[in-house]
């Protein structure tokens, strides 16, 4: 009966969390277990300081991110449309559409390509259209909320890659000291997975969609009548909870990201495989957690399928949610997952075209794994921008009264800025001296 009990906690806890575990789970989409898996395959321990380094980084972003759209009540771009001109507002928008698409046309393929490895007489193709329909049909139809407590217990099924770095192990002193110590090569491979590791962390889509869900839940509380419209009371206990909620959702994530470099550095690795060019290579970094049972290589496999179909149902529909929200806010439409169809008819056009567009463009035939990598690196460049806006906002008295930025966030941000802009030229210009 205890342990009954201790189960029902749990699970209904977990599916309490809140828009900040969401966010932190959906980080670790397809694209990002590709750009990991990548990482560790071809540099071993050498980019494993950057699950930590990123910490700060992501928190200090998402968590401004959250808390104007908690005290605003507003979307990220309807603010910056109010405070910036349309020359820089809609091409942010639009460029922000184009790279979630392509991350949703990937994330579709690597979903299709997983469900292949596991039942794979059935064309890939099928698996892509039967999940696009599927999404589509739940986030139009179906409460978000309710779509997402079974995606968020799919998620778990990630955590068998803690357990497998565990069991892979190595030198734990080597494991901990590539933790915490900067391993910097001046390559084009390097310095290209990088910025891909950048962009595939410090996503664009995740801030807009972590201050419009913090906005929806104003609605969602009756402290504002509409997304935009009012602005909400909020207390300091408020503010607490959407800070705890973000702390876990981002270690998490980063938990994730350490392990998965860590396993496929101690299997994949050093097997000699350098570059991931399969869904199949991939999930073999999963057999050491299961080599005791019979059919070691098919369960790695399911495990495998079942993360990545998991952490693509829960990103692909905030990708397509994220381009909805900013180019709801950029053009004054009636926007948010609460409403129906017919109460957001735009809101929700540009969700189906978006998720339709990925569609297309996956069955196109474009090899999944390196456009997860391209929709990284495009990621990167793309966010600079929003990460100055995201940062002037947060400092903006006016809206924010007394919540606005601590010294040490603007400090990390704009560390981050300098860091990120500086790893994008300086992989431009490697490539451009290598092309020459």
């Amino acid at each position: 009966m205890k342990n009954k009990i201790k189960k029902s906690n749990f699970f209904s806890r977990f599916n309490k969390l809140g828009p900040g575990v969401i966010s932190g789970a959906a980080d670790d989409d397809p694209s990002g277990i590709a750009s990991y898996s990548q990482a560790g395959a071809q540099f071993g321990l050498n980019l494993l300081w950057m699950s930590v380094f990123l910490f700060p980084i992501l928190y200090v972003f998402v968590e401004m991110s959250a808390r104007i759209g908690l005290v605003t009540g507003k979307g990220l771009i309807s603010i910056m449309k109010v405070k910036y001109p349309k020359k820089i507002i809609y091409p942010i928008v639009f460029l922000l559409f184009f790279t979630n698409t392509i991350n949703i046309s990937a994330d579709l393929g690597a979903i299709g390509m997983s469900a292949n490895l596991v039942f794979p007489y059935i064309p890939s193709f099928l698996y892509i259209i039967f999940f696009t329909v599927f999404i589509l049909f739940s986030e139009i139809f179906l409460s978000y909320k309710t779509y997402v407590k079974f995606l968020k217990i799919l998620t778990l099924s990630l955590i068998s890659y803690i357990i497998t770095a565990l069991i892979v192990g190595g030198n734990w002193e080597q494991i901990l000291k590539s933790s915490f110590i900067p391993h910097i090569e001046i390559n084009e491979n390097f310095l290209i997975m990088i910025v891909a590791m950048f962009g595939t962390t410090i996503s664009p889509y995740v801030f807009l969609w972590q201050a419009s869900e913090e906005a929806e839940e104003d609605v969602n509380n009756r402290k504002i009548k509409d997304l935009g419209f009012g602005k909400p009371r909020i207390s300091k206990n408020e503010i607490k909870i959407m800070k705890k909620d973000i702390v876990l959702g981002i270690f998490f994530s980063l938990l994730i990201m350490w392990s998965i470099i860590v396993t496929t550095a101690g299997s994949i690795h050093m097997q000699g495989i350098t570059d991931i060019t399969s869904a199949e290579q991939a999930a073999k970094a999963l057999e050491p957690s299961v080599n005791s049972f019979p059919n070691s290589g098919l369960i790695a496999k399911i495990i495998f399928a079942i993360g990545i179909i998991g952490t693509g149902l829960l990103a692909i529909p905030i990708l397509a949610g994220s381009s909805a929200y900013a180019f709801s806010d950029a053009f004054g439409w009636k926007e948010g997952l609460s409403k129906k169809f017919k109460q957001a008819k735009l809101f929700y056009f540009t969700i189906i075209i978006s998720t339709i567009l990925g569609l297309f463009l996956s069955l196109i035939g474009f090899d999944p794994i390196k456009m997860l990598i391209y929709a990284a690196i495009i990621n990167a460049v793309i966010v600079i921008p929003i990460l100055i806006g995201i940062v002037k906002i947060g400092n903006d008295k006016k809206l924010l009264n007394k919540n606005t930025n601590s010294r040490f966030s603007n400090a990390i941000a704009i560390i981050t800025i300098v860091i990120m802009s500086g790893s994008v030229i300086l992989m431009t210009s490697v490539i451009i001296m290598i092309k020459n």
